[in-house]
């Protein structure tokens, strides 16, 4: 079992939670993620790590309430545990040899480009850091990022915060300034990914993109996370997660990032009546 040392919510759909896993702490590097599992009636699920805290011994992983077992997980509080916490799996990313990088996170996926930007940081790099969200309540680890980062851009869909606009619009501004980056990394939304890496390719920046599709194992055995990649399948879980974005078949990860989308509503429909149920 993995004692849950912390949970809290960022905000109305987001939760962080910080879980004991010491062997797990020691070893996960930036872009890694782990399966867990709540219970033995539980699916196992993917999520990707978000910080860890060698010498405490936790990982700290960020989530947002959209399905029928990230809705049970943000239910739980410090003190409860998880049946299941295996890691770290999946490929680090590749940041060696970077100087100058733009990190990209889209709504929840900042949470995910925050070890990135900090690996950078810390290795000296000049690090810009653009996150986009729908609104200004919804704004992830501003204060974090402000910390590993050479400059940080929060953009709004509505400008809510003052800075209305998509994450491409401030990215393409950065390269026709000069920014110059020899690296973009984009975490987020595939619609987005996209046109991160539509707008990097004509200048022939490097471009990685991190890939999570429905996984079952993490292992490479069941299939499931295929993810085309030039002109073959690659398997996200032990391949990736992260790709290079100017080879991604980004349309056919749409298609299939859509086949299940009725049974995840259905199965979130019943935990939300199972949850008010509960509450009665």
């Amino acid at each position: 079992m993995y004692l849950i040392r912390e949970s809290v919510a960022l905000n109305s759909e987001v939760t962080k939670m910080v879980v004991e896993a010491p062997e797990i702490a020691r070893k996960v590097l930036p872009g890694q993620f782990v399966m867990m599992r709540i219970d033995e009636q539980g699916e196992r699920i993917p999520l990707t790590v978000n910080d860890a805290d060698p010498q405490a011994g936790s990982v700290t992983i960020i989530f947002q309430a959209v399905g029928a077992t990230t809705i049970r997980l943000a239910s739980l509080h410090a003190g409860d545990a998880l049946l299941d916490f295996a890691g770290p799996l999946g490929r680090p990313t590749d940041l060696k040899g970077a100087k100058r990088a733009c990190v990209i996170g889209g709504g929840l996926g900042t949470a995910i480009a925050y070890p990135q930007a900090k690996w950078l940081f810390e290795q000296g790099s000049e690090v810009d850091v653009i996150t986009g969200f729908r609104t200004k309540d919804l704004i992830l680890l501003s204060d974090e990022l402000a910390q590993v980062s050479t400059r940080l851009i929060v953009m709004t869909d509505d400008g809510s915060n003052g800075n209305k606009g998509l994450v491409t619009e401030a990215l393409s501004r950065r390269i026709e300034e000069g920014a110059d980056y020899d690296l973009v990394l984009a975490v987020g939304p595939l619609i987005m990914m996209k046109f991160v890496a539509a707008t990097t390719r004509p200048y022939g920046i490097k471009t990685l993109v991190s890939m999570n599709p429905l996984m079952i194992d993490g292992t490479g055995m069941c299939g499931g996370c295929r993810v085309k990649v030039g002109d073959s399948y690659r398997h996200a879980c032990v391949d990736g997660p992260d790709f290079d974005g100017h080879q991604i078949d980004f349309d056919d990860a749409m298609r299939r990032a859509a086949l299940y989308r009725p049974q995840e509503q259905q199965a979130k429909d019943h935990e939300c009546r199972l949850q008010q149920e509960a509450n009665r």
